[in-house]
């Protein structure tokens, strides 16, 4: 099987459901999947209902949001390098048949990566490897070398009218 890049990136919702629902047709498919998530909170329903299909799926948590205020301040960027060089080893590694990295163009945007360290994961990336990449203001030169790039447009959406996000929806 061939394995592409997906971007997933603007400013309507959507971009990590749609990430979530390719993990779940690669699961019936009986795919291995590993989920990195950036700049996310320990909670959401998603995370929780992948842990339903371990060990084919693997959910890690990167550069979680609570730390990126202390992060980017004190611009301590070696736990980001490292955890750059795992995602390289991780889509090396043979293990997975789809790698989903949600909301690393976010990741890119405040610094905590440099569009480089996406584009060599895309130009490593092994032929049979899904690779999936999610997150509002995707740089132009990673989406110029996706497979495919989904822009979410936001039309209307409830939350301009004060609806807070609500489990098993938005969180």
């Amino acid at each position: 099987m061939v394995g592409y890049v997906q971007v997933y990136t603007g400013e309507g919702k959507g971009k990590t459901t749609a990430a979530m629902g390719l993990a779940l047709r690669a699961i019936g498919a009986g795919k291995r999947i590993m989920v990195c998530q950036f700049l996310k909170g320990a909670h959401s329903s998603e995370l929780k209902a992948l842990e339903y299909f371990s060990p084919q799926v693997e959910v890690i948590q990167l550069g979680v949001y609570e730390c990126l205020v202390q992060n980017l301040k004190s611009r301590n960027k070696s736990s980001f390098r490292r955890e750059m060089l795992y995602l390289v080893s991780a889509l090396s590694s043979g293990k997975y048949d789809m790698l989903i990295l949600d909301e690393i163009n976010m990741a890119v945007l405040f610094g905590l990566f440099n569009v480089s360290d996406v584009l060599g994961l895309i130009r490593e990336k092994p032929e049979g490897v899904e690779l999936v990449l999610t997150g509002r203001s995707a740089d132009p030169r990673i989406m110029e070398q996706a497979d495919l790039v989904t822009e979410m447009h936001e039309s209307k959406h409830y939350y301009r009218r004060g609806v807070q996000a609500r489990e098993g929806i938005e969180i």
